[in-house]
C-alpha cells in the first residue's frame, strides 16, 4: 500500500539534508563533511564512508552539488564539494519537510 499523499519517511533524505546544510557554510571534502556533522551533533551522528560517498554522488547527479579536486591544508588532494543554487533551493525544501516530520513525531509523542 502506498503512503498517503503528503506523508514522508522520517529518515528518507536526512543524510542529504545534513550534507547540503554542511556545504552551505562552504566547500568541503568528504572527510570534512563527516567530521562537521559529527562535531555539530556532539558525536551523536556518525556518517560512514559507505553512506556518505554514494549520497554525494546522488547529490552531484541531481545537480545539487559540484566537485573539484583541490589540495587540502595538509597538502593532499581531495575532491571538494560545493552546493549549487539548485542545491540551496533543495536544502530549503528538505528543511521544510524535516520540520513537518519533526512536528508530526512530536505530536504523536505528546510533546508539541
Amino acid at each position: 500500500m502506498a503512503p498517503p499523499s503528503g506523508t514522508a519517511n522520517p529518515l528518507q533524505g536526512t543524510l542529504e539534508l545534513l550534507i547540503l546544510h554542511s556545504l552551505s557554510s562552504g566547500p568541503m571534502h568528504g572527510y570534512a563533511i563527516a567530521q562537521h556533522i559529527g562535531r555539530l551533533s556532539d558525536e551523536v551522528l556518525s556518517v560512514e564512508q559507505g553512506s556518505l560517498y554514494p549520497a554525494l554522488e546522488r547529490l552531484q547527479r541531481n545537480g545539487w552539488v559540484t566537485s573539484a579536486w583541490r589540495a587540502t591544508p595538509t597538502g593532499r588532494f581531495a575532491r571538494y564539494y560545493t552546493i549549487t543554487r539548485s542545491g540551496r533551493k533543495q536544502l530549503g525544501q528538505k528543511i521544510d519537510q524535516y520540520d513537518r516530520v519533526a512536528l508530526a513525531i512530536a505530536r504523536v509523542l505528546g510533546r508539541d
